[in-house]
């Protein structure tokens, strides 16, 4: 099992330590770092600025969102990245919900998110192919475009660019049980946001078939220290965050997710507390074993044992979210 760094999306403002614990990553072996967007820094800045201060560690998105750009402009993104940092560039998309959706982007959410979905990976494998000019009629994406309020003068193009690499990683976020099966068929690898090793099943149905060299790379937080109950406390407050405030109360892919995982009641509680402007309250009503199992937490041995569950299933890639030099050095001890 390969180990990567996430980063996640920069809060209030950048964080200063973000190119030294790449570097830390890169010198203990670890396999790849990624960073991630949601509405206010993009993924693909600081993914530059890391690969300009590293030589090895591959760079990806965890995840870039598809309304942020239209496919073309994410593939060049992408393509450009992999020049500049010598091949190590991965593309990880992913479609976001309503909320951010319509809310941030000004776009409407796709009322078929898997054909959205599958409209944007073959445009951006179009473009990293470069065989013909970039051609997609489809019903969210068209290139070149054809709806009646254009001019009718668009035309096919390939970048002027050629890529790198045809065969660039394309990795997605997809939650719902359609969502991780078509990502089997027509990605490189899947990024799950919540990732059990004791529920494998919740997710079995759509792992049936799995092509060779696929990744499953699902991001867990990762701490090294004494008090377990402590240490899931940070864990506790993104779940509140993710599913209590990232999506309605009545569309929240998060919150579904957390259900079909065995916490139904309590996913739906949070959302409530949330809702309610009781945020503290939210992040306690998560429960201790749903953040447990989903995370890497507590003493050097109690993380040992616990990640030889992970190493069982078909986790290929662990991305440990951890800000600590020292965690980081524990874990690659451990691997």
């Amino acid at each position: 099992m390969r180990l990567g760094l996430a980063l996640g999306y920069w809060g209030r403002g950048p964080n200063p330590d973000h190119v030294r614990l790449a570097q830390d990553a890169e010198a203990l072996g670890y396999d790849s770092v990624w960073t991630a967007e949601s509405w206010g820094s993009d993924a693909f800045t600081p993914l530059t600025w890391i690969a300009a201060h590293t030589s090895r560690i591959r760079l990806g998105t965890a995840i870039a969102q598809m309304a942020a750009r239209p496919p073309t402009t994410t593939a060049m993104h992408a393509l450009t990245l992999d020049h500049l940092s010598g091949g190590r560039m991965m593309l990880g998309l992913g479609l976001s919900g309503p909320q951010v959706v319509e809310g941030w982007y000004g776009r409407p959410f796709p009322r078929s998110p898997l054909t959205a979905t599958r409209e944007y990976v073959d445009a951006v494998r179009q473009v990293l192919r470069r065989e013909a000019p970039v051609e997609v009629d489809g019903r969210f994406h068209q290139h070149p475009y054809r709806g009646a309020d254009g001019t009718g003068l668009g035309k096919p193009l390939k970048p002027i660019t050629h890529p790198l690499r045809a065969d660039l990683p394309v990795l997605l976020g997809a939650e719902g049980p359609k969502n991780v099966a078509q990502t089997t068929r027509i990605a490189d690898g899947w990024l799950p946001l919540y990732w059990s090793p004791t529920r494998t099943d919740v997710h079995e149905a759509s792992l049936t078939e799995l092509p060779e060299n696929f990744m499953v790379a699902p991001m867990a937080q990762v701490r090294v220290c004494d008090d377990v109950g402590e240490g899931l406390l940070p864990v506790k407050a993104m779940l509140g965050f993710y599913i209590g405030g990232m999506g309605h109360a009545t569309r929240n892919f998060h919150a579904d997710l957390m259900a079909r995982m065995g916490y139904e009641a309590q996913a739906r509680r949070v959302q409530e507390l949330f809702a309610e402007g009781r945020r503290k309250e939210a992040v306690l009503a998560v429960p201790d074993a749903f953040a447990d199992e989903i995370s890497l937490v507590g003493p050097r041995e109690r993380i040992a044992e616990r990640l030889d569950l992970w190493r069982k299933g078909p986790v290929t890639d662990l991305l440990a979210l951890s800000p600590d030099p020292h965690t980081l050095r524990v874990l690659a001890e451990l691997n």
